[in-house]
Order: structure tokens, then C-alpha cells, then sequence
């Protein structure tokens, strides 16, 4: 069970979730979401691509396996050595095969979509609606829908409060990814 007692969390089933918030997660955090086992090994190869050929580091993490990260290595920020990192890595990688073999993709994409960090104390998509929009989750717009979804990469850096022209320009760049 992923959700803890006690957060700001309120859940919200797949089915009264928007799918263009649905789809907007998927095309900005993990395009081949419904084509992998838990792990996207064309991602990995182009991050470590980008890495060598000193393009910048990218990151190659499956909503999967952030949905671990975020849940069940919530202290991985305070990863010391390169060591601790990549063995955590491998260990969200193995509980990623096992998630997948468990849970369907759309109660993975619910059980993220409710639990990941938005900003503003905002865990989950309906508390991000809430406090972003004034609105419940099923009422989202495509627009509302995208600036969300941009947001979790960096959820101070696309606060629409701080950083209003930061915050449009990441929504665009989801509109883009979904079309």
C-alpha cells in the first residue's frame, strides 16, 4: 500500500481522473509507459547516450519506478555515494518488474497520480486541483490538466505563484508532448 496515514492525499480513483491528465503525465514523464515492464531500456540507453557524448544527464526512471522512489525510497535525496545510488537504482528496478506483474498500468498510473508531490503541500492530483484550480480533479480542462502534470519534475521551479512565465512555458511543452 502506497499511500501513507496522515498525508495531504486526497484519493481519487482512475475512473474520476481526466484521461488528458492522465495522458498528460504519460507524455511528459514516461512516453512508452504502456509498452514497458516496469523498466524502459530505450530510456536508459539514451540517458547514458546523452551522458557520454556530454549532453547532460537525463533522466531514464519509469513512472514505475518513481511511484517506488517517491514511496518506498522516500529518503533517496540523502543518497551519499554513487554506490548508494545505483544500488537503489537496481532495487527500484527489480520492485518495478514486481509491481508490474501485480498491478495493472492503470492502477499504477492511479496509485502515482495520488501519491507524487505537486508543490504548495499538494500530494496527489486532486489536492493540486484543489489548491491550483478551486476545482475537483474530474473537472480539469486540458490546460489545467497539462500545467499539472508539468509541475512534478520541479514542483518549486513550475509553482504558477513563483513562476508564472516558467510555469506556461513547461504546460506548452506537455501540450506539445501529448499531441
Amino acid at each position: 500500500k502506497f499511500v501513507s496515514s496522515g498525508s495531504n492525499r486526497i484519493y481519487k480513483t482512475i475512473d474520476k481522473i481526466p484521461l488528458d491528465l492522465q495522458h498528460a503525465f504519460v507524455a511528459i514523464e514516461d512516453q512508452r509507459f504502456y509498452e514497458h515492464n516496469g523498466i524502459d531500456l530505450k530510456g536508459i540507453a539514451s540517458a547514458a547516450f546523452s551522458a557520454v557524448t556530454g549532453q547532460g544527464m537525463r533522466g531514464a526512471s519509469t513512472l514505475t519506478q518513481q511511484l517506488i522512489k517517491n514511496n518506498v525510497f522516500p529518503n533517496f535525496v540523502n543518497e551519499e555515494t554513487m554506490y548508494d545510488k545505483v544500488e537503489r537504482k537496481l532495487q527500484e528496478q527489480y520492485i518495478a518488474l514486481q509491481i508490474e506483474k501485480q498491478m495493472t498500468k492503470d492502477e499504477i498510473l492511479e496509485a502515482y497520480m495520488n501519491t507524487i508531490n505537486l508543490g504548495q503541500n499538494c500530494l496527489g492530483v486532486q489536492s493540486a486541483a484543489k489548491r491550483y484550480f478551486g476545482k475537483d480533479v474530474s473537472n480539469l480542462n486540458l490546460v489545467e490538466a497539462a500545467m499539472i502534470a508539468g509541475m512534478f519534475q520541479a514542483p518549486g521551479e513550475y509553482d504558477p505563484y513563483v513562476n508564472p512565465e516558467k510555469t506556461n512555458v513547461r504546460k506548452n511543452e506537455v501540450i506539445d508532448l501529448m499531441l
